[in-house]
């Protein structure tokens, strides 16, 4: 006798959505949630919205991350247009700052370095971890580390790739002296944004990947 085929989901396949829906609406809150997902800068924004991306991309793997950090570039996309910055032009191509606009590098740096924040956490943990022997809680803490480094050495050396002039026009810095201004950035921002990334990885991640409602 033939079987029917329902299109119910196995449990696990059905977690795993509920999961990253749940990701997922985590990384809207922060980021369309005044000054706490993006923190305004006048020159950039920081953010801690990298985090629950690197945390999901850990417990339900680089795929399920990949799509979270195309919701964090569509954040950041959303937030650049509409609540824009003077250099909201490097994330958005629909924001103009006078002569000054976005165009496709302005897409490739919101989305590109977001999706990988979802991908090279994995890769590092697992690396280390089961490569390496090192503990769980320095791997996932090396894991928070590269992903936020990701996200910003990513961004702002694309920022120099795409918008080197208008990028310095809009921070009224000389073109030659433009990369030692993100470097600067880099330093102020990416910096401890990364060390905070590693700290809260290591605690959050070490409890969730530790509970049986976790899948891998």
């Amino acid at each position: 006798m033939n079987h029917v085929k329902t299109g119910v989901k196995p449990h696990s396949q059905v977690l795993g959505l509920v999961q990253v829906a749940l990701f997922a609406a985590l990384i809207i809150i922060l980021a369309f949630t005044p000054f706490l997902g993006y923190i305004p800068l006048g020159f950039t924004r920081a953010t801690i919205i990298h985090i629950p991306v690197i945390i999901g991309a850990l417990l339900l793997g680089p795929k399920k991350g990949a799509i979270l950090g195309f919701v964090f570039g569509m954040t950041s996309l959303i937030n650049n247009t509409m609540n824009p910055t003077v250099t909201s032009f490097v994330f958005s191509p629909f924001y103009e700052l006078g002569e000054i606009h976005g165009g496709i590098g302005s897409i490739i740096i919101c989305f590109l370095p977001r999706i990988l924040v979802g991908v090279i956490p994995y890769y590092v943990y697992r690396f280390l971890k089961e490569k390496c022997q090192i503990s769980m809680s320095i791997s996932l803490g090396a894991a928070g580390l590269a992903g936020s480094l990701t996200n910003t050495l990513l961004v702002m050396n694309l920022i120099f790739v795409f918008f080197r002039d208008a990028y310095a026009a809009a921070n009224n810095v000389a073109a030659e002296a433009v990369y030692g201004f993100i470097l600067s950035i880099i330093g102020i921002n990416g910096v401890p944004e990364a060390i905070v990334a590693a700290i809260i990885t290591a605690f959050v991640g070490r409890a969730l990947l530790k509970s049986k409602l976790v899948i891998g």
